[in-house]
């Protein structure tokens, strides 16, 4: 069967396609990336949102939000990288209810380790790429991505199953 409501983008789809399902298989993976600290991509992209947004002092729920992951999500890589020590937790005096997570001294390093580590193994070859495309066709791409994430994540909530509460029959257990 012919893709023809693709028109000439099937590879484009097809690479998205790739790209997504390479990404989803390794996303939840332990690996040191080229550190001494094993972490998912997952968590080290949480560690990259903590440490960019340091100066802004947002909560949790406010970088799960920008991460585009639930805040669950978010609240288990923070506690996964709280136990490696690469983030410590603050709160505010007078309010504990609000989380603010920082980087340690040894996140910053393992941090600065697993970028040198990815930026050889890929992104300078990414980087020359994008280098030679047009400031206008980055913004397509970048824009080109950012509805497909939009639309997982719309998608996404709004597949939610509905669950509830079902009686055990206790003949059943």
């Amino acid at each position: 069967m012919k893709l023809e409501w693709m028109g000439n983008h099937r590879t484009l789809v097809e690479k998205i396609i790739k790209y997504g399902n390479a990404y989803s298989n390794t996303y939840k993976l332990q690996r040191s990336y080229g550190t001494n600290v094993m972490f998912s991509a997952s968590q080290i992209q949480t560690l990259e949102y903590i440490l960019e947004a340091e100066d802004k002092e947002e909560k949790m729920s406010e970088m799960a939000a920008r991460l585009g992951v639930s805040r669950s999500t978010f609240s288990k890589n923070v506690k996964n990288l709280t136990e490696k020590g690469l983030l410590e937790k603050y709160h505010l005096s007078g309010n504990r209810k609000d989380i603010y997570v920082k980087p340690s001294a040894k996140g910053r390093e393992v941090y600065a380790e697993y970028t040198a580590f990815v930026r050889e193994l890929c992104f300078d070859e990414i980087f020359q790429y994008a280098d030679n495309i047009s400031a206008t066709d980055q913004d397509n791409f970048i824009r080109i991505l950012d509805k497909l994430a939009d639309v997982l994540v719309w998608y996404g909530e709004k597949e939610q199953v509905t669950r509830k509460l079902i009686k055990i029959d206790p003949v059943d257990q």
